[in-house]
């Protein structure tokens, strides 16, 4: 079967997590995706663990996709791009909003290249707002959309910062959504466009729980969800404690061990005692899925990530999967969650050294066999720990 995306090409500017993942995603879905990376390098090319020479953080993120080196300073680097947007669909960036114009690169230089050329930028703030210049990452966008607010304001725990990076992610999806219609518009017009997205009003528009906070009702929430310390390891129980001991009074016949004359602490207290009880009786996962199917509660385990393959959708699904690590072994990837019922998915193979595809993309992309001059004059670089001959 073919990809959905087969035939499309994307120039993948972009570096860490909001526009490479979007990159990756249309790597999975048959895009040629070629990352431009500047001769210092992406500064994820520093995290995780190092199998040849490729960190794990880079790639998860980059898995697939072609690279080559520019030195956009060097002297006729400009003139190469332009070559490689005229041939393009797709442009993925997400440095200041102010870095590629200044570059000769921004969408209105390029459009007069391409018309049909599509643009993504990913800011922290948006192209045109009174912040727009703001340096932003991921936990700037947590804070200031109110999320460690409310992360602490829910747990009674300091301000701290969640455990991944939301605000890029999401502004990776909705990047996606945007370029994917706006492709879909380009059919329609011959026309391409730029798509300018803000991860702060992307995380705003995938909150869920906003309105709480703007229309001043938050004593209406749900209470949290319950944790369990089982036999077999914690768990998450989807209820809140109110509607979770009606349940097991009503359903599997626990008593209320409270009496009349209690304050409401010591009534809460002793239910909750009664129920930490009955639980410690469920002493294996079976029995406990057996009491929440009868409940109709949904619960699940609280898992070491590192533990992550070992769940049982995770193998089944093959939610992560294993790449070639490039020294005659294999390391794990998370794949795609795309499962088409007439088309292919899935991550392309493993993420390129700097400039690994310099000769090839021009040659494919461009139909010239003379990068040797492109190197030798600095536009194009190899990375000087990688063995390239």
């Amino acid at each position: 079967m073919a990809y959905p995306l087969e035939g499309l090409k994307v120039l993948d500017f972009s570096r860490v997590l909001a526009g490479p993942f979007a990159g990756r995603m249309l790597c999975d879905l048959g895009a040629d995706v070629v990352k431009i990376e500047p001769p210092e390098g992406d500064v994820t090319r520093f995290w995780g663990r190092n199998i040849a020479k490729i960190p794990g953080y880079f790639s998860q993120q980059n898995a697939g996709k072609r690279n080559i080196c520019i030195d956009l300073r060097a002297a006729g680097a400009i003139d190469l791009v332009n070559e490689l947007v005229a041939e393009a669909d797709i442009v993925i960036e997400n440095y200041r909003p102010d870095v590629m114009p200044r570059l000769g690169i921004g969408y209105e230089q390029l459009k007069t290249i391409n018309p049909k050329i599509v643009m993504l930028s990913i800011s922290g703030f948006g192209s045109d707002g009174p912040e727009s210049r703001r340096a932003t990452y991921a936990p700037v966008i947590h804070a200031e959309a109110g999320l460690m607010y409310r992360s602490k304001q829910r747990t009674d725990l300091p301000h701290h910062d969640l455990p991944l990076s939301v605000a890029d992610t999401n502004a990776s999806l909705h990047g996606l959504v945007g370029l994917l219609s706006a492709i879909i518009m380009r059919d329609r017009t011959g026309l391409g466009q730029h798509i300018d997205i803000a991860m702060l009003d992307a995380t705003i528009a995938t909150d869920d729980q906003i309105h709480y906070d703007l229309e001043n009702s938050r004593d209406t929430a749900g209470l949290s969800n319950e944790i369990a310390e089982m036999p077999f390891g914690p768990v998450l129980l989807s209820t809140d404690f109110r509607i979770f001991f009606k349940l097991l009074t009503t359903k599997l016949g626990l008593v209320d061990p409270s009496k009349d004359g209690m304050s409401l602490e010591q009534k809460i207290a002793s239910r909750r005692a009664a129920v930490a009880d009955f639980l410690s009786t469920l002493d294996t996962r079976d029995k406990l899925d057996d009491a929440m199917k009868t409940l109709n509660i949904a619960w699940g385990e609280i898992r070491d990530p590192a533990k992550l393959e070992q769940q049982i959708t995770v193998k089944a699904r093959g939610s992560i999967t294993q790449i070639d690590d490039r020294q005659g072994g294999t390391r794990p990837i998370t794949q795609s969650p795309y499962r088409f019922s007439n088309a292919q998915s899935g991550v392309q193979g493993p993420a390129s050294h700097r400039g690994e595809h310099n000769s090839q993309v021009l040659k494919d992309w461009l139909g010239r066999e003379d990068a040797q001059p492109l190197h030798e004059n600095g536009v194009l670089v190899f990375d000087p720990n990688w063995d390239h001959h």
